[in-house]
């Protein structure tokens, strides 16, 4: 006994535990310091996109005292309000022009009026005549109206605002620069909610364009995504797991299945352009062909995680079945499936959330397309939320990167929405044996 306890008293022994002691504090210090770096990293990745991105849903705009001249617009004024008809012809533009040159009335010159008109977005006059149409009584009157901005009005306030009073660059002249901070002064230029970017489509203007063609698009190709991706596989682990003989040919398929999980996702997108624009000859930049596209990459996923979620299950569920005369396609759908879709769903819209946010499928097969109006069908031409920050992100325009951020923050947020459904789903519902 004595000698036991000379040998746990030894100086060699000390000396063991002593750097083993040491191993374990330098492993806990290096797996604390890349938690905290890799949340560092993360914390500036957000502050980045949110100091950004919240600027996407604001747009400067400008109050004018509009008069909706008849006679410049071409528009029968004895026409009853109710029947009013706004000619292809009507030039909104130059009723704009004529109420910026009445608030400047120093404005003299083509040249001048021209600078003076190029503080105004070029939709402003699209935007005017949805206001008339909207109150037809207008017509011959004066009315207080915010007319959009254009974008480098628009950047002009952000580096304002960024810069907090320092020189700047700006692709305005000093007279424009003028103009934009007297009617600043004046309460007449402000930053207002931008709502045209959650429902409007792709546009050349920044101040124009809107992620809701996208949003649109990306859901249509996720529903496909999911009703194609879902049964089939779960049909597959079903079988592979419950049914499926144990031979070479069951165990090389479930290495091709494993494999193909692991494949890049380009190679999906070479498959779709292939099979489903190439061969099948469907329509090219639709929604249909992105969701076919992605569910082929969505679905080993599926297929491995509720394999997994059915092995799970406990063998004496099985055997308790089976031994009160349930068929074994009834051990599975009423007692197999039931315990383990916790974890099918959680591997479904973890499969999901990998797709809405995959990029070059997409490019493969045609959905990097310019599009303008919200797609209505699966068919119709459509975009997704990761093309179109591709899309923007390669513009030049400067306004498009606040768009870029705005873009990336809604992304951000419906995959996390995604990711989170996904662990409630599993904390909720998940069965401990």
């Amino acid at each position: 006994m004595a000698r036991s306890n000379s040998r746990w008293q030894s100086q060699a022994f000390k000396a063991r535990l002593r750097r083993r002691n040491a191993s374990e504090r330098r492993f806990r210090i290096l797996g604390i310091s890349a938690v905290l770096l890799a949340g560092a990293a993360l914390s500036l990745l957000l502050v980045s996109v949110i100091s950004n991105g919240y600027r996407a849903a604001y747009r400067a705009e400008i109050e004018l005292d509009v008069y909706f001249d008849a006679d410049l617009l071409g528009i029968d004024r004895s026409a009853p309000g109710a029947s009013l008809e706004i000619p292809a012809s009507a030039d909104f533009r130059a009723v704009l022009r004529a109420a910026l040159v009445e608030r400047f009335p120093d404005t003299e010159g083509r040249s001048a009026i021209r600078e003076l008109t190029a503080l105004l977005s070029r939709g402003a006059a699209a935007e005017l005549a949805d206001r008339l149409r909207a109150e037809p009584e207008l017509l011959g009157q004066h009315a207080r109206v915010w007319v959009p901005a254009s974008d480098d009005v628009n950047s002009l306030l952000a580096i304002e605002e960024r810069t907090s009073g320092t020189e700047f660059t700006t692709r305005l002249s000093d007279q424009q620069v003028a103009r934009v901070e007297t009617l600043a002064a004046d309460g007449q230029l402000k930053s207002h909610f931008n709502g045209r970017f959650f429902s409007a489509g792709d546009s050349r203007e920044p101040e124009l364009a809107g992620i809701g063609g996208a949003l649109v698009g990306s859901a249509l190709t996720i529903l496909v995504v999911l009703v194609v991706s879902f049964p089939l596989g779960v049909a597959a682990a079903v079988y592979l797991e419950e049914f499926a003989p144990d031979n070479i040919s069951t165990r090389l398929l479930e290495i091709n299945i494993n494999n193909l999980a692991a494949v890049p996702s380009i190679v999906f997108g070479l498959l779709g352009l292939a099979v489903f624009l190439g061969f099948f000859g469907m329509p090219r930049s639709a929604p249909v062909v992105g969701g076919l596209t992605l569910a082929l990459m969505t679905f080993p996923v599926i297929i491995i995680a509720s394999r997994a979620a059915i092995a799970a299950v406990p063998s004496w569920i099985r055997e308790s079945a089976r031994g009160l005369g349930a068929s074994p396609v009834q051990v599975v759908a009423h007692q197999v499936l039931p315990l383990a879709m916790p974890g099918i769903l959680t591997g479904t819209l973890l499969g999901l959330a990998r797709a809405m946010g995959e990029t070059a499928p997409l490019l493969m097969i045609g959905m990097v397309a310019f599009i303008v109006d919200v797609p209505t069908g699966f068919t119709d031409a459509a975009s997704a939320l990761p093309v179109q920050i591709f899309l923007w992100a390669d513009s030049p325009e400067r306004g498009f990167a606040d768009k870029v951020s705005g873009a990336i923050l809604v992304l951000l947020i419906l995959l996390g929405l995604l990711n989170g459904a996904a662990f409630l789903l599993r904390q909720r519902f998940e069965n401990r044996w």
